[in-house]
């Protein structure tokens, strides 16, 4: 899971806004984003976030998009 959650850290694209805070998401992944005030604790909470989301699926057996070819396997409830 190591792997999978730096490739997708390297997707992630920031924005600043006019009150100085930051703003970060990672497009492929819906529902992944942090907004903080600088930029180190901006990737701190989205890596935090992006972990939560995977154990979110994972805990609700819900698949997990590949990112750049790697994958994290989920035992899909039928």
């Amino acid at each position: 899971m190591n792997e999978y959650i730096a490739t997708a850290m390297r997707h992630a694209e920031c924005k600043q806004f006019e009150d100085g805070t930051i703003y970060a998401h990672i497009p492929e992944l819906r529902g992944v984003w942090a907004n903080e005030q600088t930029c180190e604790s901006t990737e701190a909470e989205l890596r935090s976030v992006l972990e939560d989301w995977i154990r979110f699926l994972m805990a609700n057996h819900r698949p997990i998009p590949a990112n750049d070819g790697i994958a994290v396997e989920v035992a899909v409830a039928r």
